[in-house]
């Protein structure tokens, strides 16, 4: 990882670490005990695509940094967390969660029930759980990055992890 003004780290874990303030992303995974790092970086409003921009600013691969998207499958508000290299194909998200039809949700329903606004949408620690599927892809990575809840903040954490602490299933569901 690029260590440098625009990305900067700070280590939580365990045993302590946590921060006063943090968001409901970062308070739910301090009180679940799961290890993770934040990384922040200053979040440019006229960037094109949020992920890629904090897949450069932290300099890794823009196959471990991962997009949280919210669908609607067949009248119910879905999460997909994809890659941020790829693109989120609704037919299998559907099928993933025994649904037949999906489109993207609104952009303000995905914002009044998750708690986030959009492009700082976590997975995590989001004010109503919604059935949730992580691209299979996730499985194969020792660490993969998520909105921490806010544009410029990102969290890294184990795929098991996230995946247990949302209670998403893992399917594949990105295409490239």
């Amino acid at each position: 990882m690029r260590r440098d003004a625009v990305a900067k780290k700070a280590k939580q874990g365990k045993k302590g670490g946590a921060q006063t303030g943090g968001t409901p992303a970062t308070v739910a995974l301090t009180a679940a005990g799961v290890p993770f790092t934040v990384h922040t970086y200053e979040h440019d409003p006229a960037a094109a695509s949020y992920g890629e921009e904090a897949a450069q600013a932290l300099g890794v691969a823009p196959e471990q940094v991962f997009k949280t998207l919210l669908a609607d499958v067949d009248g119910a508000l879905t999460v997909a967390v994809v890659p941020v290299s790829g693109s989120l194909d609704l037919k299998a998200l559907a099928a993933a969660v025994g649904g037949k039809r999906a489109a993207m949700a609104d952009p303000a329903a995905a914002e009044r029930s998750t708690g986030y606004v959009v492009g700082g949408i976590s997975p995590l620690g989001q004010r109503k759980r919604l059935p949730t599927v992580v691209d299979a892809s996730a499985e194969g990575r020792p660490t993969v990055c998520v909105s921490a809840g806010r544009r410029g903040l990102e969290v890294e954490l184990a795929p098991a992890d996230l995946v247990a602490l949302t209670g998403a299933r893992v399917a594949p569901i990105a295409r490239d």
